[in-house]
């Protein structure tokens, strides 16, 4: 009979589940954004959308590539069963925002605010996005993969089948974060700066274990001497 010790060790970190997007035929778009604008089967490329208010917008079955969204304020929108390819921006506001069924590629991001977001089945792959803000966020399901993410707050976040795979995740704060089935083992350069008290419900590999261990040791108010 297996001792509860073995059935642990047995358990597996649940997978995230991957988004299936089947985009229709899409209709070029050469407009801008407005505020609870509702976008449907649409393509929005090579437009710059800098400082421009899209609040409340919903975006289904939509592609936005190569966009320039400095400033764009998206507090609310919905991106649903959609695709962003090389979009670019200082200060996106996507505060409250909800993805669910996303792929996020070659994205080149810095100081988004996606605080409060809810992110489902999103898989954001290749590019770089420093200053993430994913405050008091919901992640489901979310793959991270071959990407760059500097210094990006999870604090207070609910992550839940969360995988980073072929990642740089540097100056990571996970302060309050809940974790459940969280797999970092992917990671090529793991930097958590703050938080890692919460990285319960987290995998992570017998290497990182050790890069970790300074800042494990200073939490726990350990001294290590030679």
């Amino acid at each position: 009979m297996a001792t509860s010790t073995n059935r642990n060790r047995q358990k597996k970190v649940a997978g995230a589940r991957r988004p299936e997007l089947r985009l229709p035929p899409l209709e070029a778009y050469g407009g801008g954004l407005e505020p609870d604008g509702d976008y449907d089967g649409l393509e929005l490329s090579g437009l710059d959308l800098t400082g421009q208010s899209g609040e409340g917008a919903r975006f289904l079955d939509c592609a936005l590539r190569e966009c320039g969204l400095d400033g764009a304020r998206l507090t609310g929108a919905r991106f649903l069963d959609s695709v962003l390819t090389g979009v670019r921006g200082v200060g996106t506001d996507l505060a409250g925002a909800q993805l669910r069924d996303v792929e996020v590629v070659e994205a080149r991001l810095g100081g988004t605010q996606l605080h409060g977001a809810v992110l489902e089945r999103t898989v954001v792959r290749g590019g770089k996005i420093d200053y993430l803000n994913l405050r008091a966020a919901k992640l489901k399901d979310v793959v991270f993969e071959g990407c760059v993410l500097t210094e990006p707050d999870f604090g207070g976040a609910v992550l839940q089948r969360v995988e980073f795979v072929d990642c740089m995740l540097t100056g990571a704060d996970f302060t309050g974060a809940r974790l459940t089935d969280v797999d970092l083992r992917g990671v090529q350069r793991l930097e958590i700066t703050g938080g890692v008290e919460s990285l319960s419900g987290a995998v992570i590999s017998s290497m990182q274990l050790l890069d970790l261990a300074p800042v494990l040791a200073a939490r726990l108010g350990v001294r290590v001497e030679d």
